[in-house]
């Protein structure tokens, strides 16, 4: 069972923000490790930049698909 849109909401951005920190401390390269695509600490930092584009994109799709229908 897949958690809903809300509880989503609440959480990816609380489970990046933990993974953000948990990079902070043990890396001691923290600010300049975040470019590597291999570190936690850039995956903490895309995730949250990712989600709201992808469902802008997929609303603006879906408005796209009704606009051409409806006319």
């Amino acid at each position: 069972m897949l958690p809903s849109l809300p509880t989503l909401t609440v959480l990816v951005p609380l489970l990046s923000l933990a993974g953000l920190f948990y990079s902070a401390s043990v890396d001691e390269t923290f600010p300049q490790g975040c470019t590597s695509t291999h570190s936690l600490c850039f995956y903490s930092l895309l995730l949250p930049i990712t989600i709201p584009v992808y469902v802008f994109f997929h609303l603006w799709t879906w408005m796209g698909i009704k606009l051409f229908r409806h006319n």
